[in-house]
């Protein structure tokens, strides 16, 4: 197939590019340079010269806690305007497929768990990360109506549990929970430190899937595209507290301290289990167990800042 990927230079997209089915299809994957997805008429051209067969959406503006509270402008009106843009265009043009990747934001704060596709838009949104998720249930919504009046069309959501993994950002000001705990207990580890802080009590819960599974999981919704529902979960089937995350890498990257709760932060949903009943009809589950993805990462952070030392040096 001829495939558009947005976003590919993210680390949902290069995991995409990085897996085997890639080299099998012509995937088109532009940087934010060759295609501005805020830019509604050059997103427009683009997708109708192209002619894609179809399009994967990965693009978008993401971070953790902190970045969604401190920037709720640019987290809402940026993921707005690329998911808006690029399914009105690939509507426009007439492409067949199109593939969503929304996020486990958008359910309510207070729905229950494990979280049912049913229950989008049921309640009240977490408002820590509130514009991000407007901004994906809004696109989601689009796809759904787009699927509805055009049967020509079939335009998708997948909604992934959080992600981690090979091309993930660490830089702590951005990152999510993962990456944010291998850099602290790496840094500790480095320095010798005796105690790192964990925002809470640490006893809200979260699952976690490796990022080269999710890549997988999307080929496969690529390759089996007709079989999928029109909104469904891609999760691990289970979660674990975030004082298990830190005692996981912890023990994976060999840092021996303890760990101190600074009670004051925020810290969030206090679960976000989505649930797999409609993935593991689809037929299809992720492979790689939280200790080796924790391994894997950590082997990535390394060379990451192996690469900067010598940038500096």
């Amino acid at each position: 197939m001829k495939i558009l990927l947005t976003g590919g230079n993210g680390m949902v997209g290069r995991n995409i590019r990085d897996h085997s089915l890639a080299r099998s299809n012509e995937l088109i994957a532009p940087r934010s340079t060759e295609l501005d997805l805020t830019d509604t008429s050059a997103t427009e051209d683009f997708v109708a010269a192209l002619k894609p067969e179809l399009i994967i959406h990965a693009a978008g503006r993401v971070g953790g806690i902190q970045a969604n509270m401190a920037n709720p402008v640019e987290f809402l009106v940026e993921n707005l305007d690329m998911g808006r843009n690029i399914v009105m265009a690939a509507r426009k043009a007439d492409v067949p497929k199109l593939l969503n990747i929304g996020s486990s934001c958008m359910y309510p704060r207070a729905a229950p768990n494990p979280l049912e596709e049913a229950s989008v838009l049921s309640g009240e949104l977490e408002p820590t990360n509130e514009g991000y998720a407007l901004a994906k249930v809004m696109t989601a919504r689009l796809c759904d109506y787009v699927s509805r009046s055009s049967p020509n069309l079939a335009y998708k959501t997948l909604i992934p549990c959080n992600i981690f993994g090979i091309h993930d950002k660490f830089d702590p000001a951005v990152s999510h929970l993962l990456p944010a705990i291998i850099r602290k207990v790496d840094e500790a580890l480095e320095r010798g430190a005796p105690t790192v802080e964990i925002w809470g009590s640490g006893e809200a819960r979260r699952e976690f899937m490796f990022a080269s599974d999710l890549a997988d999981g999307i080929w496969t919704a690529a390759a089996r595209f007709d079989d999928l529902p029109g909104t469904m979960n891609m999760g691990v089937g289970h979660d674990h507290s975030i004082n298990d995350y830190y005692a996981s890498v912890a023990r994976v990257i060999g840092w021996h301290g303890s760990f101190t709760h600074d009670l004051s932060k925020p810290v969030g949903m206090q679960q976000k289990l989505v649930s797999t009943e409609k993935q593991r009809q689809f037929g299809w589950l992720p492979s790689t167990s939280l200790d080796e993805a924790i391994s894997l990462t950590y082997t990535h952070f390394q060379s990451l800042k192996a690469g900067s030392q010598e940038t500096h040096s």
